[in-house]
């Protein structure tokens, strides 16, 4: 494998895990008699975990390398997702979903920093096509997990077998990652303890959670939507996030030549707008087919818009790439875990087809902040890069 093909492995292999325990949980909910609220409330301490990692973690991932960080932070990770359906009570549930959002937020960081120093190695865009690789992931293990709900496989051995999985094939794709070089011209200050946005990053941020926010309420409350509102088979319940998934996952892995030709603006600002029409189509939708097509253009419509304000954060030179894309995951990939939380209080108070309206709003404002991506398509590299990392 290629260098920049084993940081595609980290994208991947923890989405397994991961997309293993969200597409289960109809069934977590269940087993634990929670509403909806009462499960977002739960899953608030992955966003409090997530938050901790990216604020504080940038110093460490520096130090101990890609590598090192990669087999901490997937392999911990998906040992929490493996132990969940074990725990007993929802309360005890709270400093296991604490710690896996803790290990998440900086596996974010990691593979972040270092799609964007490949991208700069290799004088082309690789962001989009790394987080493919992400729901190339979630469309596999959910395609695995509608088959597995269908059959009545329980949520322990599910997510057991997840993880049995994601050691064997972590084992394989880690054990040669190295660092990749630095951006010619990366900011070489100090890296602080703490990385917070700076306002000219805000617009960045705003651009980067509109999507995430869609793509939790694809992926953790779509199964839940589709049982609710229209009382399908599992298995054609656990269609919406496979669907979600594999269009998300399709556009990353070939947007990478369009956003060459067309610029960032354009392709996020057309994404945008499709996923707004897909969440419209979702919330009022007629029949669970409807329903389908509208998590499609989902899945579609959040797929690069993330990726591209990753790597516009990346290519500040005000801080160290590290700092900025920490920056920006603060304010984005804790809306991935906190986002569904709210959401769930929302569908509890005033169904869960007006949870999916509430998206809209953010994702016009993302709109409304399009101008802080690049007009015109813009080399990676403004001169070429040594193509042989180092430690």
């Amino acid at each position: 494998m290629k260098p920049h093909q084993r940081v595609y492995g980290i994208f991947f292999v923890f989405s397994l895990s991961m997309g293993a325990l969200l597409s289960r949980l109809p069934d977590l909910q269940k087993s634990l008699h929670l509403s909806e609220g009462q499960l977002g409330l739960i899953l608030i301490a992955m966003s409090v975990g997530a938050l901790c990692g990216l604020t504080f973690s940038s110093p460490l991932i520096e130090r101990f390398g890609a590598r090192t960080t990669a087999f901490v932070t997937v392999f911990g990770a998906s040992a929490m997702y493996a132990i969940v359906p074990w725990v007993p009570s929802a309360l005890l549930l709270i400093p296991v979903f604490f710690v896996a959002g803790l290990l998440a937020g900086a596996l974010e960081i990691n593979v972040n920093l270092e799609t964007d120093r490949h991208e700069a190695q290799l004088g082309t865009r690789i962001m989009s096509r790394a987080h493919g690789m992400w729901s190339l992931g979630f469309f596999v293990t959910a395609f695995i997990s509608a088959g597995v709900r269908q059959l009545g496989v329980s949520v322990h051995v599910h997510t057991f077998a997840a993880l049995v999985v994601v050691v064997i094939f972590g084992c394989i794709v880690f054990a040669r990652i190295e660092n990749a070089p630095p951006r010619i011209e990366a900011h070489a200050g100090k890296m602080p303890l703490v990385a917070f946005p700076t306002i000219g990053l805000l617009p960045l941020c705003l651009i980067g959670a509109a999507p995430l926010l869609v793509e939790g309420a694809g992926i953790d409350w779509s199964a839940i939507y589709m049982r609710d509102v229209f009382a399908v088979e599992p298995f054609v319940g656990g269609l919406s996030i496979t669907i979600f998934s594999l269009f998300m996952a399709l556009a990353r892995l070939f947007m990478d030549p369009v956003v060459e030709r067309y610029s960032p603006r354009v392709v996020a600002g057309t994404l945008l707008g499709i996923a707004a029409v897909g969440l419209v189509i979702v919330g009022l939708a007629p029949h669970p087919y409807v329903a389908l097509f509208g998590f499609l253009l989902m899945g579609l419509g959040c797929s690069s818009v993330y990726p591209l304000a990753v790597s516009a954060a990346a290519q500040r030179t005000d801080r160290p790439a590290s700092v900025n894309v920490a920056s920006l995951g603060q304010m984005t990939f804790v809306v991935f875990f906190l986002g569904p939380p709210l959401l769930g209080f929302i569908a509890e108070a005033f169904g869960i087809r007006t949870s999916y309206f509430v998206v809209v709003p953010l994702v016009i404002a993302a709109l409304l902040a399009i101008r802080a991506l690049a007009a015109r398509p813009t080399p990676v590299l403004s001169e070429p890069e040594p193509a042989t990392p180092h430690g």
